[in-house]
Order: C-alpha cells, then sequence, then structure tokens
C-alpha cells in the first residue's frame, strides 16, 4: 500500500506544523539569533580586557534601561569597526538582570554586534571596584585598556565620538612608534 502524495493547501498546512513543531522543541528561534550574551563575573571580563592581541580593549558597561546607554552604543560600535582591523577590541557587559537578557540580546543583535558579548554576574561592588575604583557604578561607563590590559582613560557617562576616536588614536599611536 502506498501513501498518497499531500497536495495543496494541506501540502502547505503540514510545513507550517512541522516549523512550528521544530521551534516548540528548540525554543523561540529569535533568542538563539544574533549575539551570545554570556553571564560572567569579572574574572571572566578581565580576562576578555587581557586576552593577548589587541592594541587596544574597549569595555563598555551598558544596560537596556539605560536611555544614554542606547544612545551611545551605535557611536561606540561605529569606532569598534572603523578600528578593529588596526587592534580594536570591544567588550561589551550588560548590567541587565537575568530575567531582561533576551531583551538585551535582541538590542545588540538591532545593533548589528556579532560577537559574543557579557552578562554580569556577582557582587556588584567586587565588578565595580575590579574594573575600576574610581568607578562609581553608574552607567554608562567605559573603559579604554591599552594592549596590555591597564586602564588608559575611563568615562563615567555617555562619550562622543569625537573623545573616543581622539584617544584611541593616541593609544594606537603609542604602540606603534
Amino acid at each position: 500500500m502506498t501513501t498518497p502524495a499531500v497536495r495543496g493547501p494541506l501540502r502547505y498546512g503540514l510545513a507550517v506544523v512541522t516549523a512550528l513543531a521544530a521551534l516548540a522543541l528548540t525554543g523561540d528561534a529569535r533568542a538563539d539569533a544574533g549575539p551570545k550574551i554570556v553571564p560572567a563575573k569579572l574574572d571572566t571580563v578581565l580576562a576578555a580586557i587581557r586576552k593577548p592581541g589587541a592594541r587596544a580593549v574597549l569595555v563598555n558597561v551598558w544596560a537596556t534601561w539605560c536611555d544614554p546607554c542606547r544612545e551611545e552604543m551605535p557611536d561606540l560600535l561605529r569606532v569598534y569597526r572603523a578600528h578593529k582591523d588596526r587592534g580594536l577590541r570591544l567588550v561589551l557587559v550588560s548590567a541587565d538582570d537575568e530575567d531582561t537578557r533576551a531583551e538585551a540580546q535582541r538590542f545588540l543583535a538591532s545593533q548589528g554586534v556579532d560577537f559574543p558579548s557579557y552578562l554580569k554576574t556577582g557582587d556588584d561592588m567586587a565588578f565595580i571596584n575590579g574594573l575600576d575604583p574610581r568607578w562609581s557604578g553608574a552607567l554608562p561607563a567605559s573603559f579604554l585598556f591599552d594592549g596590555r590590559g591597564r586602564v588608559q582613560q575611563f568615562w563615567q557617562r555617555k562619550i562622543t565620538t569625537d573623545e573616543l576616536t581622539t584617544k584611541l588614536s593616541e593609544i594606537l599611536r603609542r604602540r606603534t612608534q
């Protein structure tokens, strides 16, 4: 006995049901799309800063609920893309809670972020003081490190493209002389 071929609307309906079943088994495809946000304590972020190969590392601590953080992200990404071939590494650290991680991931995907980022975990004060004791914990916060992992500049506010580019150029120029 052979099974008759499925045609027309029934065939389409079966395809839709199959796709929906696959989504139900694997979870929401949108949550898996885009950049991965990895939970990370201070030591993980410091390891990303000190990882060999970068001539400068920009760390930006941000959150989805922070309007200045969201406003500056396109500029930070523009500077990163313009200088990554010269040795700039960008480390993004979300200060969102675990329950808003998917929202943070969607925001980064909307900005075209295609590299892993971090979700801060652990003790807030240890994280703050571990990055820079001058930091009060206010967001946004950006830290520009040289290739050896030493803080060269710290901003506890939204930064402009011009000031970031100026300081970054100083660091990159210093390392090439």
